[in-house]
């Protein structure tokens, strides 16, 4: 088992290491560790399937993905994951993304945990330093006071406008507490969620909004 999921982590590493700080390796390697804490209260569990679901899930985003690099089936096919494997393994990467509040249906624990896990890396003090991050590599404002935050998107009304990174809690990371699935998602996401609108309430009064 150990052996595929090296290949991989080589594999990705290569693609990762061209993305910004927000989506980079690092990331990848925080989301696995969360994934094995959530996986201490989690029972019948295919940890190879969450291993590798983890170390693929942003290789498609479309934020990053440009014609011509590998894709998740072909990094699959790549190290010698059977087409059993493969299919799980897409199956969670599938319903992993955000989409506005959009996201997919959750078919199995490994899938839940690996949405657990990667929404973790998305608030507490390490999602907000991601925030801007990637609002700073894609040139948004900190913050704008006349801008509204959407509700009730479809996903491409939320990928559609460019906001900025602080409109993004409230689009996002502050909904992502009440939308963890598994024991161990929902317990760590409370004290990260906790930390954003300490952070947030201090933001406001220094900025004056």
């Amino acid at each position: 088992m150990q052996a595929i999921v090296q290949k991989c982590e080589e594999r990705v590493k290569l693609i990762y290491e061209q993305f910004d700080a927000s989506h980079d390796m690092a990331h990848i390697q925080r989301v696995l560790k969360n994934a094995k804490e959530i996986m201490l209260s989690e029972v019948a569990i295919d940890d190879l399937t969450v291993q590798l679901a983890v170390l693929l899930h942003d290789v498609e985003d479309s934020k990053y993905y440009r014609e011509g690099q590998p894709t998740i089936r072909m990094i699959l096919t790549e190290i010698g994951a059977t087409e059993a494997l493969s299919q799980k393994v897409q199956s969670c990467i599938d319903s992993v993304s955000f989409n506005g509040g959009n996201s997919k249906e959750i078919t199995s624990i490994e899938g839940a945990i690996v949405r657990d896990a990667d929404r973790l890396d998305a608030i507490g003090a390490i999602g907000i330093a991601r925030t801007f991050a990637f609002g700073g590599a894609k040139g948004r404002k900190l913050y704008d006071e006349d801008e509204v935050a959407r509700q009730n998107m479809s996903e491409n009304e939320y990928r559609s406008k460019e906001t900025a990174s602080m409109t993004h809690f409230y689009e996002k990371l502050l909904l992502l507490k009440d939308l963890m699935i598994t024991t161990g998602g929902k317990k760590i996401a409370n004290d990260r969620h906790a930390f954003m609108e300490l952070y947030l309430q201090e933001l406001k009064k220094e900025i004056g909004f």
